[in-house]
């Protein structure tokens, strides 16, 4: 028959103990699974404003403005009865250009453009994008920044 010691009386709260512990463990392993989980049902993703936008009347834009939307980074161009949109986001790293004298300057990395958005200086690996530009149906015109268009491209007004 088994004899109850004193050693076995003080074995009792280990395994108590040690029962507690590993039910913790498990359920904090459970907790942490459970929350880490949460994560993923929340997107990852940031809101932009939409790629395409109105930017106004034709009338808004005389010839031979350049006018700068920061918020949409874009530059709109008008030469006579033709428009034009060009991003004002740097090639390099992604800085809002500004307009300058001669085109466009970026104050992050010193790239420079042209008046059509050509590289002429600094680390700018390629020319600012074109995008496409139409006239609604309630005749306003509309940029497209997801239609990129060949460089030079202007819609006649």
């Amino acid at each position: 028959m088994a004899k109850t010691t004193k050693d076995h009386d003080e074995h009792m709260p280990r395994r108590r103990m040690l029962t507690w512990l590993s039910s913790v463990g498990l359920f904090g392993s459970a907790a942490l699974a459970a929350v880490s989980n949460l994560v993923f049902f929340k997107p990852r993703v940031t809101y932009s404003p939409s790629a395409r936008f109105s930017i106004g009347k034709p009338d808004d834009f005389p010839s031979g403005t350049r006018i700068s939307r920061d918020v949409e980074r874009v530059c709109i161009v008008r030469e006579g009865n033709r428009l034009a949109a060009i991003s004002t986001t740097c090639t390099h790293l992604g800085c809002i250009v500004g307009i300058s004298d001669t085109g466009f300057s970026c104050p992050c990395h010193g790239s420079r453009y042209d008046q059509d958005g050509n590289v002429t200086g600094g680390p700018a690996p390629k020319p600012l994008p074109w995008f496409k530009v139409t006239l609604a149906p309630n005749g306003e015109i509309e940029v497209d920044k997801n239609t990129p268009v060949e460089p030079g491209t202007y819609f006649t007004v």
